[in-house]
């Protein structure tokens, strides 16, 4: 089963991480979002309503699922075309979203000839046609190198600043990151977390690296204290639920000298994978 009793809703004016590893069901979700796969139980709406339903569904929703779905001999203008005649829209809007990707030096060339990031690029083009109150992308950084992924997300926090919303699909959470309000994830089809990104960093766990000379008798002498240590690969030990301040304390009441003392947070990949890991099918 893909997707198993998934439930969530998106606030309007954020933008969403829709999160979880490779073949968790991210995709599966979005399709049925967007009609074009049918859930056995349940139903998916957008705006209140089933995506089908909708009456003008390209200046509600713009969606981006693959950066493959292209004719290769068409150039990106012609493409646009395409899709802005057939959803109604005037010759215009074509070069405006060129133009807010910023393909429009490129936009006479055959899309055969785009890079990935380019195809990527492309897509939102299309994406943004209907000038849309919602956007949903998946794996929109896909590609794209670290200018173009930067470029991404400015372009997403301004889209979001005007009251409009964005759910964004990624397995690798450091990407979405700096760009995310709110954050879902899922793992094997079912939902783990469904959090703001705040919430989530709160979730980091604060542990103590911590060196010494003799670091037999400090580990023994932090037992003592009732505190669990473990050895790293480096030959220092990382003391959890623990301050700085309290490992000092007690190595210096066993006369144990420090070469090391420091706080570490877990960063939010790890947090990710915490959450991730070990989740049965």
């Amino acid at each position: 089963m893909a997707v198993d009793d998934l439930s969530f809703t998106i606030e309007a004016g954020t933008i969403t991480g829709f999160l979880g590893p490779n073949g968790a069901g991210k995709t599966t979700t979005l399709r049925m979002l967007l009609g074009l796969a049918n859930p056995t139980s349940g139903h998916a709406t957008i705006f209140g309503v089933p995506y089908t339903d909708l009456p003008t569904p390209a200046m509600r929703v713009g969606a981006v699922l693959e950066a493959t779905d292209f004719h290769p001999g068409r150039s990106g203008r012609d493409h646009l075309r395409t899709l802005s005649r057939a959803a109604g829209l005037p010759d215009s809007r074509v070069d405006e979203v060129l133009g807010l990707v910023e393909l429009t030096s490129a936009a006479k060339r055959r899309v055969k000839g785009y890079s990935l990031g380019m195809r990527q690029r492309l897509g939102l083009a299309a994406a943004l046609l209907g000038n849309p109150d919602l956007l949903v992308l998946d794996e929109p950084a896909n590609g794209l190198d670290p200018e173009g992924v930067r470029w991404l997300r400015d372009f997403l926090r301004d889209f979001a600043s005007g009251g409009r919303t964005v759910l964004v699909s990624s397995h690798v959470l450091a990407e979405v990151a700096q760009t995310v309000d709110q954050v879902l994830i899922i793992n094997h089809g079912r939902l783990v977390t469904e959090s703001s990104l705040d919430a989530l960093t709160m979730k980091a766990t604060v542990a103590v690296r911590v060196r010494s000379p003799k670091i037999a008798e400090l580990a023994d002498a932090l037992t003592r204290e009732g505190l669990v240590s473990m050895t790293t690969n480096d030959h220092a030990l990382l003391v959890h639920n623990a301050t700085s301040e309290r490992v000092g304390d007690i190595a210096f009441a066993a006369g144990l000298a420090i070469h090391e003392l420091m706080s570490e947070t877990s960063s939010l990949e790890e947090v990710f994978l915490d959450l991730t890991s070990g989740e049965s099918s």
